[in-house]
């Protein structure tokens, strides 16, 4: 097993990004399965419209393809997002702990990195989103459906922040070893409604 442990900054300014977005409703798309360039102009007007995130600029000649679904934006503080008609997260690569490579050997060794950096991540969680309406792990029972059926599903941690139009999940995933789990860390997303 492999592991990167780098300072948070990069979701630090990620998480004070969609902290901004107060209603996340006049974001959302129609929920279908229509894709192309229709549906990818009609998701960068809505962004535009409602938030100060800039779209990724077509390069000459290039097009959008009929199976797009999402688009990239660059924020104010510079943060990459990716936005589909119902989910939007962040891209940052760079940011926080994470463990790669593992073997059938290393779900152990996954878990105590997961346990030991979740609480930093939770917190800083807490300084942009407030108090959670919802914070639990896997030594539940329950835990697969606690807060709604399968929001624990695949998850070794979970905290839930609502927010009008969307649930703001800050995660970690589960490390198995059948099926072999191959990397973990804590991620975060925005799931619009």
């Amino acid at each position: 097993m492999k592991t990167q442990d780098r300072p948070l900054d990069q979701d630090d300014l990620a998480m004070a990004d969609l902290a901004e977005i107060q209603d996340w409703s006049v974001i959302a798309g129609p929920d279908d399965d229509d894709s192309g360039p229709q549906v990818v102009h009609a998701l960068v007007q809505r962004v535009m419209k409602h938030t100060s995130w800039q779209p990724w600029p077509l390069e000459p000649g290039e097009v959008i393809a009929d199976e797009m679904v999402s688009w990239g934006f660059t924020t104010r503080r510079g943060t990459t997002m990716i936005v589909f008609d119902g989910l939007a997260f962040s891209d940052c690569p760079e940011s926080g702990w994470s463990a790669y490579d593992l073997g059938p050997d290393d779900v152990a060794a996954a878990e105590a990195g997961l346990d030991a950096h979740w609480p930093e991540h939770l917190a800083m969680a807490q300084r942009h989103w407030g108090p959670p309406d919802y914070v639990g792990n896997d030594s539940s029972p329950d835990f697969a459906d606690e807060w709604e059926p399968g929001a624990g599903s695949g998850r070794r941690h979970l905290a839930v922040w609502l927010r009008p139009g969307a649930q703001i999940h800050l995660y970690s995933n589960k490390p198995t070893k059948d099926p072999l789990t191959t990397a973990v860390g804590v991620n975060y997303a925005v799931y619009i409604d």
